[in-house]
């Protein structure tokens, strides 16, 4: 099978994880403060494959400058983006709750919601694609981190959604279509970097691996402490352990 098609085969179950959640939420009542553990939870495995397995192999790869830029600009593009989005009503786009706008009350935040989940889904399944460029197949740790974080990820958004009267219609398919972009994400990547130099994989990786960080920050975090409170930290640090665990085994 061609690398770029495994990638998006790849891609497309990682993402899947989002429509799971989205699932969950519509069907079954999840107790909020379960949703802010597992959002805690999730959060910790992420930033453990940032730290062990994104930007540790980019600076293995390219060295620390490439890294460091590549970084910074990665969640320098992600922030001014949320900015624009949060100011079009998707601020909120993960809580649970009440927060986000409906589109009586802000009209075009339904895009706008949809328009971040694809911001906050594509930069995983890209570096996700990336691992399978040195030959040694997918990166395990990163795939299972990144498909236990959207598990929380489309529970908690999808929870949202349906508060605020979005139908089931444009709920699925908001999840449905990131699925399938985060496939084609991965696949292009694998496509467009085929052959790159270890400096320019590294700085794509770095930039993925910033903006995803930046994403937690902005958005998982806030979600899960305010259900979850005092114990977000203590969550946050068993799935660090857990994907650290799984990375060392």
């Amino acid at each position: 099978m061609p690398t770029w098609i495994e990638a998006g085969l790849w891609g497309l179950l990682a993402g899947g994880a989002l429509v799971v959640g989205a699932a969950v939420a519509w069907f079954v009542r999840v107790p909020k403060p379960v949703v802010a553990g597992v959002m805690a939870f999730g959060a910790g495995v992420l930033i453990s494959a940032l730290a062990f397995d994104l930007v540790d192999e980019a600076e293995k790869t390219g060295g620390l400058t490439a890294t460091a830029v590549g970084f910074l600009i990665g969640a320098g593009s992600y922030v001014t983006a949320n900015v624009v989005l949060a100011r079009h009503g998707a601020r909120h786009r993960k809580r649970s709750g009440e927060q986000q706008p409906s589109e009586d009350e802000q009209d075009g935040s339904g895009a706008a919601i949809a328009i971040g989940a694809l911001l906050d889904g594509v930069p995983e399944s890209v570096v996700l694609g990336l691992s399978l460029l040195g030959g040694t197949g997918v990166g395990v740790p990163v795939l299972a981190a990144i498909f236990i974080s959207n598990l929380p990820e489309g529970l908690s958004s999808s929870a949202g959604m349906k508060a605020n009267r979005r139908s089931a219609a444009y709920v699925f398919g908001v999840w449905i279509g990131i699925a399938v972009a985060s496939g084609l994400a991965g696949a292009i990547g694998v496509l467009a970097l085929d052959g790159a130099s270890g400096g320019t994989i590294a700085f794509i990786t770095a930039l993925a691996a910033g903006a995803i960080l930046a994403m937690i920050s902005d958005t998982m975090i806030p979600e899960a402490f305010e259900r979850a409170h005092i114990l977000t930290g203590l969550i946050a640090t068993l799935g660090f352990l857990a994907a650290f665990a799984l990375e060392r085994a």
